[in-house]
This record gives C-alpha cells, structure tokens and sequence, in this order.
C-alpha cells in the first residue's frame, strides 16, 4: 500500500568546531521526514465534519493486521485529529463569551436578544411547573377534605348510632325500674293489708285495755 507523502522542510543544523585559525563551522542537514498523506488538516478544520480516529496496527485499505504496519502516519493523522477537535473546542468556547463584548452591535443585539428569550422561556416553564405544583396540592387539598368528609360522616353515624343504643338501653333500665318499683309497691301494700287482716282476726288487746 503506497500513500501520498507529505514532504517536510529541510532544517539546516550547524555545529561549530572550535578552530581558531579559521574558525570554520560545519553545517549538517537533517534528513525530511515524510508522513502519507491521510487527511488534509487544514480543511478539516474548516468543515464541520468528524474525523475518524484510525488504529496503528490496523490502517486502512489495509486487509490483515500485522505489526510492522505501524507506521508513524497513523499516529501523525491521531495526533493532528487531537489537535483539531482541542482547537474546535477551544473555537466553540471562546465564541460563546466573544459576541457580548467584541462583537459588533447587530451581534451584540442578537445575543442580548437569545439572552430575553432564554427568561422568557424560564419564566414561562417556572409558571408551568408552579401551575402544576398547586394543580397537585389543589387535589391533594380536594382528597384530604373528601377523606375527611367520610370520616367526619362516619363518626357522626357512629356518633348517632351510639347514642340510639344508650338510649334504647336507658329506656330499658328506666322500664326495668319503673316495673320494680311497682312490684315493690304492690307487695308492700299487699303485706299491710294482710297485717291489718290478722290484726282484726287476731287483735293483741282483746280487753281493750290498752286502749
């Protein structure tokens, strides 16, 4: 597998050799280093689009994975892809705060704009969500009254209940001591009738002189 090359600048390295006579110097030249050309950087900053991360063991258009497919263009394509993404997030950050203090009026306007519509919207869901909360109280509030009603209405038939038995069982009593009362009253008048009876039977003076 043959990729395009990306060819490196030559970087002169000079070292000096301490010659007094002449002072020559003897510059060496560094070899270029070529990494494959796997993806354009430059444009794939500007587009939007994501870049795949790729394995350096396994690069592609390549069928069998081996070891000595690792080669430096993979990494240098993972690095340039960790360069990207940290410079697009860097982008994205520093865009979000640049508009309100550099940018121009218009920008400006727009972002004071997003900033109303954002408490509108807040304000709008706050209202719903209390709206909702006293929705729930209000029925909450409605089934503990009607639970209350029920046992309001229930202790009151227990209530009435109650006191049809007191009084059911009061009247028996009052029945009960009338008719006792009575019998006593009739035994007792019954007994003097029969002492009285016997006396004039039987009296205790027949001389009649304790008259």
């Amino acid at each position: 597998m043959r990729l395009p090359a990306i060819s490196a600048a030559a970087t002169p390295v000079c070292i000096p050799h301490n010659t007094p006579p002449a002072r020559q110097s003897h510059c060496l030249v560094v070899t270029p280093m070529t990494f494959p050309l796997i993806s354009e950087s430059a444009q794939l900053w500007k587009s939007n689009q994501s870049i795949p991360r790729l394995n350096p063991l396994h690069p592609p258009l390549v069928h069998k994975r081996t070891i000595s497919l690792e080669t430096p263009a993979v990494h240098h394509h993972n690095h340039q892809r960790t360069v990207i993404m940290q410079r697009r997030e860097h982008y994205r950050y520093h865009q979000v705060w640049r508009k309100p203090f550099y940018g121009t009026s218009s920008e400006r306007e727009e972002y004071r704009k997003e900033l109303r519509d954002q408490l509108k919207r807040q304000i709008e869901e706050k209202c719903v969500a209390l709206r909702l909360q006293l929705a729930g109280k209000v029925k909450d509030a409605e089934y503990s009254r009607e639970v209350d009603c029920l046992a309001l209405s229930s202790e009151r038939e227990q209530r009435i209940q109650h006191i049809k038995a007191m009084s059911a069982y009061r009247d028996e009593n009052k029945k009960l001591m009338e008719q006792s009362w009575r019998d006593r009253a009739l035994t007792r008048s019954q007994e003097a009738m029969k002492e009285r009876e016997l006396l004039r039977l039987n009296p205790i003076n027949w001389s009649g002189t304790l008259k």
